[in-house]
């Protein structure tokens, strides 16, 4: 007798199956990107070096909330969750569900929350989890490709919600997004990561 479970699965089913399966998260990363390049902006993810640039200028011992934007397959996400206090809270936010779905399979930790939603809507996000604002937001989302009106609307949500001192990390892959940025940040910090695919714009917008 077969064996049941995947017995009457298509061929090519069982195929894309067992090649996600042996490549991990970068498989369900390069499904996300396949299924929705605007949105994921990347074909393979952030570099250890472009995360450690990135969340450099966090104050971990007075970070109780931090956003992130567009989480894909957790790559900074774990290692926010590595830095965060015990007493902190990390929500990431993503209209990929596949994603959302994935990060509450694989992420078990009691100071993590998936959300399936808009950046637009971090204010309402923050709230029901029971804050007031946010210390950090970071995005790693396509500024440039977002449909019109949506990058600015994120920009706004993101200068309210986060508390004076506070910080919106960003990393792209062009300076274009800079522009976006200034009208609701003025201060920006700049950086740079060569060491990433492709290469890595960073910038620091502080709410001063």
């Amino acid at each position: 007798m077969a064996p049941t479970g995947f017995a009457t699965e298509p061929l090519p089913a069982r195929i894309r199956r067992k090649v996600r399966a042996l490549l991990g998260p970068m498989g369900f990363f390069l499904k996300g990107f396949v299924k929705n390049p605007v949105m994921v902006g990347a074909i393979v993810p952030s570099s250890r070096r472009t995360i450690t640039r990135v969340l450099a200028p966090v104050d971990w011992d007075r970070c109780r909330l931090f956003v992130e934007y567009g989480p894909g397959v957790g790559t900074f996400t774990k290692p926010v969750l590595d830095r965060l206090r015990r007493d902190g809270t990390l929500i990431v936010i993503d209209t990929n569900l596949d994603f959302i779905a994935y990060l509450k399979a694989t992420i078990g930790d009691s100071r993590f929350s998936a959300v399936h939603g808009s950046a637009s809507d971090v204010e309402a996000i923050v709230a029901a989890h029971g804050f007031d604002h946010a210390d950090y937001v970071l995005s790693g989302l396509p500024f440039t490709t977002l449909p019109p009106g949506v990058g600015p609307a994120i920009m706004a949500a993101t200068q309210r919600v986060l508390r004076s001192g506070g910080a919106f990390l960003v990393y792209q892959y062009t300076a274009r997004a800079r522009a976006l940025m200034r009208p609701y940040f003025p201060r920006i910090d700049k950086g740079f990561e060569p060491i990433n695919v492709p290469p890595c714009v960073i910038s620091w917008g502080w709410k001063d």
